[in-house]
């Protein structure tokens, strides 16, 4: 019996189901082990910057069972993804088999450890890749260590000072941090901004066959004056076509997705966040239905490209296809990979889920579009002018007498479709325009002049700055939907309209980051330790002398940086806004809620305002004691969801009074935890909840309302589901808790 390994139960299903009987697939589920969270332990610096890893909580049964399987079985097969999370995964499984071997004092099973590697999970693929094994690559393995350490001394590094410096609990990082850094050089630009009104004039006009289409004048007018004399000269004057000018052009189809492209696009035609996108590829990943989701490369397999061949030219015709090799767009392409795709190109629309199937079609239709012919399209560029000069040019400047500007109108009409067949949304809309010729003579309908201001730039985003940061050479594909989702989380940004507005907390975290480690947040800092770490992943540099390069001017700095002042005044607020305590000047400052308006003579006065000029009321005793800890008095605090009463021993003392004329709305079911309070909604960082009303005495929580019902699998409560799935368990392990798939 072989043994294969790999990272979910769901691809291990998927496997199973192509390897006979003399096979055996686990998952690991993900990582098996990780650095600590203390960082004391985690990295041994002295003795060449090694890692010290420990077992992830949880994991300990699976990993019993793994060597269990092992020492039974004749090979062992790690088949963990095609990157270099991967392969470190793999040599995780490798090193823990190997060492429970010398524990156990049998032969060493290191010899029937191989590695296998694929970049689709169909059935040929899995067989060729058995074909085929090797050992654990260290170049790789050394590669993504690099980056865990490497992260894990830079973060911890800078983070540590900012809790010092600015306020606990913040955060930074060595990808994270430059990403926040050029959201704040936008929001710079943005604040800087200074519009300039201008004046648009259009005109309505008709062809002598009754054709009615619409001209705009080709200079802006720079007052309303200027406008309305534009405006006025042309109503007098007699109208005709200048010019007519017709040329065809061609539109090339886009390479197939690569990680970064493919989240930029679900994001900007279905909406998805970068962390969703990857979380969904993942399942049609692991379903066989796409190849793997993250590479920088745009290849594609001769076998995929004669899949490609034999379905546009049934689908659409010999003359669509029009076979097309496409250059990295990433310097150091990671790993030899192919670009995401189907595995199967003749299915047009797979996936378990609506979700599923939008990003599956999304990925096909990019892909066979990519092998096919340019689109023809006819541009037409109709120029017309109001008055008797025959000069264009004298008609594009002048502002007196008759003389006014050119107007013109751009159309384009598809002559031939070729890969915008296979990718319909990037077509756009075709704009006619009617037959005319030079000196044609036009009728003036209608004539308007509309006032705008310039714009200052569009803030990112997600689509748009993972592109940018792709052009920056910033991160990798392993790390856009984690930089994303980290920004979100830390509440350095927030998303409005599905653009990233930076908070308050991200400006002055971002601000200390810039004024004190510019060169460690730096575009050319980050793209070139990206760099480094592909060399070391092809085996061209050294892990400990790269992590030694950086480290030791790295700490250095970060200890000069200690002696610095810690970050409490932001500047000076406002003067029409006065303490409402003391009447005195008042100062900006951070708190977790963002900034607000502190009393410039605090401590010695407390008077606060928020940032809007809104008194903040100080804590107020209610002059009743703590019934918890017995020693605190009841305070009235003001808080971000408003006024609540609590322990002045906090945070020792963590007891709330709950309001009674404001009761969280209540399930009605008894809390199978404690027996004696009832489950009743509540609101997080994260959204609506239900949990146990004598919280925090006990803490039983689950994601949505119960039912009331017991689950007959395992016995815990029913919750409410979706609109397909009504009611499920709210134990995550118990099979019923995905009721759709026990029947499967």
């Amino acid at each position: 019996m072989k043994l294969v390994i790999v990272e979910s139960p769901s691809k291990a299903k998927t496997i199973g189901k192509y390897l006979g009987k003399d096979f055996e697939v686990k998952a690991s589920v993900g990582h098996v082990r990780d650095l600590p969270k203390s960082s004391k332990k985690a990295v041994d610096i002295e003795h060449g910057f090694t890692p010290h890893y420990e077992i992830v909580p949880g994991k300990e049964k699976i990993i019993d069972e793994i060597k269990k399987a092992a020492k039974k079985a004749t090979e062992v097969l790690l088949a963990t993804d095609p990157d270099r999370e991967g392969e470190a995964i793999a040599w995780h499984i490798a090193e823990l088999i190997n060492d429970e071997s010398t524990k156990s004092k049998v032969k060493s099973l290191k010899s029937k450890i191989k590695r296998v590697t694929y970049h689709e999970i169909t059935k040929e693929a899995i067989e060729e890749a058995l074909t085929h094994p090797r050992a654990v690559d260290q170049n790789l393995r050394q590669a993504q260590e690099a980056r865990r350490v490497l992260d894990r001394l830079f973060g911890y590094g800078l983070s540590g000072l900012i809790w010092k410096k600015v306020r606990y609990g913040l955060s930074a990082g060595r990808v994270q941090s430059p990403a926040l850094r050029i959201i704040m050089e936008r929001e710079r630009e943005i604040k800087a901004f200074i519009p300039r009104k201008f004046w648009v004039v259009s005109a309505d006009v008709e062809t002598k066959e009754a054709e009615k289409f619409t001209v705009i004048a080709d200079k802006e007018a720079d007052s309303e004056k200027e406008a309305d004399d534009i405006v006025e000269t042309a109503k007098k004057s007699d109208w005709k076509v200048l010019s007519v000018d017709e040329s065809e052009t061609k539109r090339s189809p886009r390479a197939p997705f690569i990680t970064s492209t493919l989240q930029q696009s679900a994001s900007s035609r279905l909406g998805f966040s970068p962390s969703r996108t990857m979380q969904i590829a993942q399942k049609l990943y692991e379903a066989g239905y796409i190849t793997y989701m993250r590479t920088d490369s745009t290849n594609l397999s001769d076998g995929a490209k004669a899949q490609i061949a034999a379905v546009v030219k049934s689908k659409y015709g010999e003359n669509y296809y029009s076979p097309r090799v496409y250059a990295a767009k990433v310097k150091n392409a990671q790993e030899a990979h192919e670009a995401i795709r189907p595995s199967n190109i003749a299915k047009f629309s797979l996936g378990h889920s609506p979700e599923q199937k939008k990003l599956y079609e999304l990925i096909w239709a990019r892909t066979v579009s990519s092998q096919m012919a340019d689109a023809a399209l006819l541009r037409t560029k109709i120029v017309a002018k109001a008055g008797n000069d025959d000069n264009p040019e004298a008609d594009a400047t002048r502002r007196n007498g008759a003389g006014i500007p050119t107007f013109s109108a751009t159309g384009s009409r598809l002559v031939f479709p070729g890969w915008l067949s296979a990718d319909p949304e990037s077509r756009g809309e075709d704009v006619e325009l009617p037959k005319v010729s030079k000196d044609d003579g036009l009728k003036l309908l209608d004539i308007v002049s509309t006032g705008k201001e310039t714009e200052p730039p569009a803030r990112y985003t997600e689509a748009g700055l993972i592109k940018e940061l792709e052009k920056r050479g910033i991160g990798r594909p392993s790390t856009y939907a984690s930089i994303m989702r980290t920004l979100e989380v830390r509440g350095y940004v927030t998303k409005e309209n599905r653009t990233l507005h930076p908070t308050d907390t991200g400006e002055v975290v971002s601000d200390f980051l810039e004024n004190n480690f510019e060169s460690y947040i730096s575009d050319l800092f980050t793209a070139e330790m990206e760099d480094k770490l592909d060399d070391i992943s092809v085996g061209k540099r050294e892990y400990e002398k790269t992590l030694s390069d950086f480290y030791k001017p790295f700490i250095k700095e970060v200890k000069a940086k200690e002696k610095t002042a810690k970050v409490t005044n932001l500047g000076d607020a406002d003067s029409q806004w006065k303490c409402p305590v003391c009447g005195g000047p008042m100062i900006i400052k951070l708190s977790k809620n963002g900034k607000f308006m502190s009393c410039a003579k605090f401590p010695d006065c407390t008077g606060a305002r928020t940032i809007e000029g809104k008194e903040l009321a100080g804590p107020k005793e209610t002059g009743e004691l703590c019934p918890d800890c017995k020693t605190g008095k009841l305070l009235e605090r003001e808080g971000r969801f408003g006024k609540f009463i609590a322990c002045s021993n906090y945070p020792k003392c963590k007891f709330i009074k709950n309001d009674e004329n404001a009761k969280p709305p209540s399930s009605g079911v008894v809390c199978p935890s404690c027996k004696t309070g009832e489950i009743v909604e509540r609101r997080g960082r994260f959204g609506i909840f239900w949990s146990c009303a004598n919280y925090p005495k006990c803490k039983f929580a689950i994601k949505a309302k119960p039912t009331g019902k017991i689950c007959e699998m395992c016995q815990s409560l029913m919750m409410l589901g979706t609109k397909t799935i009504p009611e499920r368990c709210s134990n995550k392990v118990c099979p019923n808790h995905n009721p759709h798939k026990l029947n499967k």
